[in-house]
């Protein structure tokens, strides 16, 4: 039988002791519960799950199971979740950035709009977005995931083919702030929601194949709008109102089949497409105990636990994620004016036709797909995060200099060159959100923390969506200057968190040693206090 050790996600970087199992002779674990573990993948002797956990009937901790057993498990759901997860993700991205794809019609002429008119309406979707963030991660730890989720699909679907109807700067900056404010809190919900089926090694991966959706999703949305732009005339209708409109009610579509597909947790996913489970109970008692095994504290927190305001505090106040908050506000607008502002800049560059415009989108799409996997698969490999982050934010710089330096006029193939690069940079966001998640151990504070970091990146979104103005058409010099400017700052800001959260666990070691065994033993066996606690425990490790 394979050993309960081999489970991944052993914290590189800060010393952890051996997990203190082992397989007997008759194929059970033996527990040495009179060690000390530090860690948190260490801890699960020490801490059992909640009476109310979901899972708590599947939880044995002297199960043990093959390699090739959990492989099955993290197989099954991959195929059952991550798959329709990413659909999810799909819709999204669909009606989240059909707006850049009718830029290619007559859009901004057909409704009378000036850029910065489009600028000051992606400001008020994503204000709308800031304000349901926290509300959503509320809801859904109070009514669950498989309900609150593809209801706000429904509900963005509904105002997306509504747009169809827009016909001046009023109605389209009321269904820009209709779309984020329906939008708002998705994405950390999904996430939070996968933390329940997966270990953090494997997080961020998955995270990558989320993203990846929403490029593959631009491609896609890309190829329809090349084709139903074409449809501009047929009804009377511009080509924009056939876009908007299909691709809502697609979306509308995909939110019904979620209501009767998504499970309520890994031990609860019959329903009415599904009326046997999606694992064995062979599978389920290796679907908790791994997960389990890996983060113990996903079993101290119900899934319908409702978050309080004593969450957010403890979250805004914990010092360890300042830093990657702040990554979160300006790590990503280097890259964000170049990619809201592609279709427009080609236009710029003397591209007229809509579908060679929109064909030319999708090499930046394609390209952050491959680096942004390659990115994650890397770090899930090394068990790092720093350097690949470091990486994705440094790829943008020299690229950014290159269009500051590169001479008016003509060259349009040179700038798209550049500007496709620039926009199909590695994306190191899902390294950042999992990376956040590791670094909490408490469920209801991991769930303010990634829409706290999701607001600030849509902070961050916001900041970027106005640094190109009208007046600096068609190359923005002075705004590529401000990027670059803000790509060194995010660069600066990486390597200082590294050395915070070192500091950190250099100063619990020190703490810890001066305990004697016993003291170490009853301080890990004080359950109340390490709910109370979380990450400022000091048998507990930052990663990074």
């Amino acid at each position: 039988m394979g050993k309960i050790d081999d489970i991944e996600n052993h914290t590189k970087g800060s010393p952890t002791a051996t997990l203190n199992r082992g397989d007997s002779h008759d194929g059970k674990a033996s527990l040495k519960d009179s060690e000390p573990h530090v860690g948190r993948s260490e801890l699960s002797d020490v801490i059992p799950p909640d009476d109310g956990y979901e899972g708590k009937h599947r939880w044995d901790p002297l199960a043990t199971w093959t390699p090739e057993e959990e492989k099955a498990v993290v197989r099954k759901t991959d195929i059952w979740l991550l798959s329709w997860l990413c659909v999810m993700f799909f819709g999204l991205q669909l009606d989240r950035g059909n707006l850049a794809n009718a830029l290619a019609d007559e859009f901004l002429d057909d409704l009378n709009l000036s850029r910065d008119d489009l600028n000051n309406g992606n400001t008020i979707q994503l204000v709308a977005f800031l304000s349901a963030e926290f509300p959503v991660q509320f809801l859904t730890k109070r009514y669950g995931f498989r309900y609150v989720l593809p209801a706000m699909m429904f509900a963005w679907g509904t105002v997306s083919w509504g747009q169809a109807w827009i016909h001046d700067r009023a109605s389209f900056y009321v269904t820009r702030a209709l779309i984020g404010a329906c939008e708002g809190g998705f994405i950390p919900g999904a996430i939070l929601y996968a933390t329940y089926f997966y270990t953090s090694s494997e997080l961020s991966t998955r995270l990558a194949v989320f993203w990846s959706t929403l490029n593959v999703a631009r491609v896609i949305s890309a190829l329809l709008a090349a084709g139903i732009l074409k449809m501009r005339g047929i009804g009377g209708h511009p080509g924009w109102f056939w876009l908007f409109l299909l691709e809502g009610l697609l979306t509308v579509l995909l939110a019904f089949i979620s209501f009767i597909y998504l499970p309520a947790a890994p031990t609860k996913t019959t329903g009415v497409l599904f009326r046997e489970s999606w694992y064995t109970e062979r599978q389920e008692v290796i679907m908790v105990n791994r997960i389990l095994r890996d983060d113990p504290a996903k079993g101290l927190t119900l899934l319908n636990e409702p978050a309080t305001w004593q969450d957010v505090k403890a979250t805004w106040t914990d010092k360890s994620l300042w830093g990657l908050f702040f990554i979160g506000l300006i790590a990503y607008i280097p890259a964000t004016p170049v990619q809201g502002y592609l279709t427009l800049t080609l236009r710029d560059l003397g591209f007229t036709d809509s579908f060679e415009i929109n064909m030319l989108t999708i090499p930046s799409a394609v390209l952050q797909i491959i680096t942004m996997l390659i990115l994650a698969r890397s770090s899930k490999y090394f068990n790092e995060r720093t350097f690949h982050c470091f990486v994705g934010e440094f790829w943008v710089m020299p690229l950014l200099i290159a269009l500051i330096t590169l001479p008016d006029g003509g060259r349009e193939w040179g700038r798209y060159s550049l500007i496709t690069l620039i926009s199909g940079y590695p994306y190191f966001h899902p390294i950042v959100t999992s990376w956040i998640s590791e670094n909490t151990f408490d469920v209801k504070k991991r769930a303010i923390a990634a829409a706290t970091y999701n607001v600030i990146v849509q902070v961050g979104s916001l900041i970027g969506s106005q640094i190109y103005r009208d007046y600096q058409k068609p190359y923005y010099k002075i705004g590529n200057t401000t990027l670059v400017s803000i790509s060194a700052l995010a660069l600066i800001t990486f390597v200082v968190q590294r050395f915070v959260l070192v500091g950190l666990n250099k100063k619990k070691e020190k703490e810890w040693e001066k305990m004697s065994r016993e003291e170490q033993l009853a301080y890990q066996n004080d359950v109340t206090a390490r709910e109370l606690d979380g990450n400022k425990r000091l048998d507990f490790r930052f990663v990074y």
